[in-house]
This record gives structure tokens, sequence and C-alpha cells, in this order.
């Protein structure tokens, strides 16, 4: 199997010069590769690559800059097989699932981000003081730097790359140091189809390539995919120099489970979207709220539908979730559920242990009986355990549904459509769905509110976020 090492600055290609970091593959905890992280001086080199290539790609056509994005779609479709190899090899996911569900989705955002930037629209020019005419112009920020997750590697860097480079930016990207391989293998089509020095990859640690990188002088936003607490470290970076930001920092979705909801269809859903990557997906469905009257049978059949769950299987193609990124995010699920257990009135209806192997998986888990105050129910797990919380009262599950730090997807099941909606209106979240989870679509914001951050991936709203608006006045 193909896996590239080096860094791409600048339209050239290098290798690392700072310490080397060891991705390990998380079905057996064995090493894969050393990939070395950039040092202070190919960082500041990446950003200042970006910098000088700015200047003509801001003053690129959309028909240029969609023609590029059409053909780095057009390779990734075409190199889908390697690339779901590596991406199932560094995650550990099951890999009929990324041919199945992640490729399609990353080509979909770059071809959809290629049209977007050719329709972009806004208010009419006109006569807003006699004598004078004005217009609306929308360009770029400058150079961003891009910080992406371990979650979703490659359709993290996709959800970055593309509505920047659609908006004329210039970009500074480093995935996560724990699954760097796909956006390295991305950075060979990047470099055939940009300009030298628009896009550039880079890779290593948060706490010492990334700080450098959300410190730096010429860097004029940060997008970042992450946790609160790294969100909060990019705040402090931008504030120096009043950089913008745009973050999405994790989530814990409440799923209200109306009396008159379809049981198996519900019960189907949170089989598949609150375990779908082993539970590590910020808009996971974990945590549930179900009516009196259908509390018991909920439980139970869930508890059923989780232990059905195919993983750590010889054939990979039975499989349906996949292991925790890492021993120490396993150590992490475990501890949160080992603290579930503890309290008297909380039932493990199943799972809620960890996998005997040389992997990092664990057990789909089901929390019965978890209450509003319950740390299982309020902080965010990442890992396949849905937590589920009786209501008898319709105004209580909303206010408790609301009672979140985070505010990023939330859901809710009922027959009636009307109910629906009005519960939809009052979450307090980013997204809501109504009778489904989990789905997403290039034309539809993400993004959260609350602690899950703020700025929109994906839709033309992702093209304001990187974008700013210019008013240009003619004297007649």
């Amino acid at each position: 199997m193909r896996m590239e090492r080096q860094l791409l600055i600048g339209g050239r290609f290098e290798a690392g010069q700072g310490a080397g970091e060891r991705i390990i593959n998380p079905r057996n905890g064995q090493l894969i590769i050393e990939v070395p992280e950039a040092s202070d001086a190919q960082v500041d080199a990446a950003v200042g690559a970006a910098a000088g290539a700015f200047e003509s790609w801001s003053r690129t056509t959309p028909a240029e800059r969609s023609a590029a994005l059409l053909k780095i779609a057009d390779v990734i479709e075409r190199e889908a097989e390697p690339y779901a190899d590596l991406e199932s090899l560094n995650c550990g996911k099951p890999r009929h699932l990324v041919l199945a569900d992640e490729i399609p989705a990353i080509v979909d955002c770059f071809r959809f981000f290629a049209g977007a930037c050719r329709t972009m629209h806004g208010p009419l020019a006109g006569e807003y003081l006699p004598g004078h005419t004005s217009m609306i112009r929308r360009d770029p920020v400058g150079v961003i730097a891009s910080i992406a997750p371990w979650n979703y590697p490659l359709m993290m860097a996709a959800w970055k790359l593309a509505p920047a480079l659609a908006a004329r930016n210039t970009i500074v990207l480093k995935p996560s140091e724990q699954t760097p391989l796909t956006a390295l293998q991305l950075a060979h089509t990047l470099a055939e189809h940009l300009p030298a020095g628009v896009a550039n990859i880079i890779t290593g640690r948060g706490a010492t390539v990334g700080n450098r990188l959300i410190n730096h002088p010429q860097v004029a936003m940060i997008s970042l995919t992450g946790d609160v607490g790294t969100g909060r470290k990019v705040i402090a970076a931008a504030q120096r120099t009043l950089k913008r930001t745009h973050l999405e920092l994790g989530g814990k979705a409440p799923v209200i489970v109306f009396d008159d909801a379809d049981l198996e269809e519900v019960v189907s859903g949170l089989r598949t979207f609150g375990f779908y990557n082993a539970g590590q997906d910020c808009t996971g469905a974990c945590r549930v709220y179900a009516s009196d009257k259908l509390y018991e049978n909920l439980v139970a059949d869930l508890s059923s539908a989780a232990a059905s769950l195919k993983f750590n299987q010889s054939d990979d193609t039975e499989n349906e979730i996949g292991p925790l990124i890492s021993e120490r995010q396993r150590e992490r699920v475990s501890s949160f559920v080992e603290r579930a257990k503890a309290e008297k009135h909380i039932e493990i209806a199943t799972g809620g242990t960890a996998v005997a192997s040389g992997g990092f998986y664990y057990q789909p888990t089901i929390v019965a009986g978890a209450e509003q105050a319950d740390e299982i129910v309020r902080r965010e797990v990442f890992g396949p355990v849905i937590s589920v919380t009786r209501f008898s009262d319709v105004e209580q599950a909303i206010a408790w549904a609301n009672d979140s730090d985070y505010g990023l997807a939330s859901s809710v099941w009922t027959k009636n459509i009307s109910r629906g909606m009005q519960a939809a209106a009052r979450l307090r979240y980013g997204c809501t769905w109504i009778n489904c989870h989990f789905m997403l679509a290039n034309e539809m914001p993400h993004g959260g509110l609350k602690q899950s951050g703020y700025g929109k991936d994906l839709s033309t709203y992702a093209l304001e976020d990187y974008t700013v608006p210019r008013h240009i006045m003619v004297k007649l």
C-alpha cells in the first residue's frame, strides 16, 4: 500500500524536520509508519507560501477555481479504492463503509463548492445615496490555518479545503497527528491541480505545529474542528491579532422519542446513527429521552440491537463499526461508563466493557436509567455509548434537551409532523432532524450553537464564512 510521508509546502514535497509521530493501526495496536512533523521553519514556510500565492489566487475567476475543484473531485473519485484503503488502515473504519458513505460525500463536497462559487449572490447595486452607486463585493479573508480532527480525516480535509479555496483564500491544512495518511496522499492531487502555495499540507502535534500555525501573524483566519479545550486555545491565539475564527467543537446530541414514535424505526435509526464510526462523531445520537409509554420497550429493543452490531470480524465486509482511535480514547470512554456504573439508579443494559483484543475496541453500550444531572448525560463521551433517560412531560423533555453546553445536532421522533416541527423550532441546536438523524447534504449548513462553536461547514453559508463583504461606492 502506497503511503506518503512528505509535507506539501509551496508546491514542493519535503520531509518533516521535526520529531517523528508514530501512526498506529487501531485494529491491532501495531505501528503503521512514522511521520516526522514539521519544524517551526517549515510551518513558517508553509504560511509564507500561502501568503505569497494569495495575490494571484485571489484574482482568479470563479470558472478557474471551479475547474480546479472539479479536477480534484475527479481524482478522488477515480482513486477511491486506495483512499479507502488508507482511511480504513489509519482509523480502523470498515473499508466498505468508507467507500459507500464517505468517499462519495467527499467527492460531492468538492463538486458542490465548484458550482457554488460560480453562483454567489448579494444585495443589488444601486443609488442608496443620491449621485452615488453602491455595490457589494465578497472578497477572500486571506491565509486560512485549518486544523482537522482524527474521526473523519479525509472528509474533514475536504470540508476545510473546498469552501476556502472556492472563496479565493489560500490555506495551510494540518491534519490530526494521529491520522495524516489520506491528507498526505491528497497533497499530491492538490499540487497537481492548484498553483504552488495555494494549498499546503503540514503534519504534527497540536502543541507544537498547531500552536505555531495558529499564532502566525500572516494567518488571517483559523478554522478548527476539534474539542472545546482546543477551541479555547484557538480563540486565545486569535485575539492577539484579531484573527477570524471558525469553530466546530463537538456535541452531545439529544434524541427526543415521543410516545407516538414508530419504535422499530427509532431502534433501527439509533442502531445506525448512535454507533456509526464507533460513536466517534460529534452529531451522533447519544443522548436519548424516551417517553414513559415507550421507555421499557425502547431500552429492551435498543439493547438487543446494539448487541447485534458486528465488529472485529476477520472478514472486514461484515464489520459495522470499527475500534476507537487509540488506547487513550478507549480508556476515556471506559472511565465514563465505569463512573456511570457506580450510580445506583443506572443500569448497563448491554455492553459496558472493553474488548480483549489487540485493537482498541469497546462494546456498544446502552446506559439505561440515566438522569439529567449524570455525567454520562452531560459530557461528550465520543464512543459507542448511548444513554437513555425517561420523561413523562414533553415540556421537561425539551428543557432537558436544551440543558446542555453543546448545541450541534438533535433529533425528534414522532408520527405527528406538526408536533415534530414545533419541537424542532424550540431546540437550540444547529441542526434538528425529524424521524431521522445524522443525515447531511452538501447544500445544507453544518455547525452549532453554544460551546459547539460557530461558523458553518458545507452549503453557501460556508462561502460566506470564508469571505468578507466589502462596500464599493462610486460618485457619479
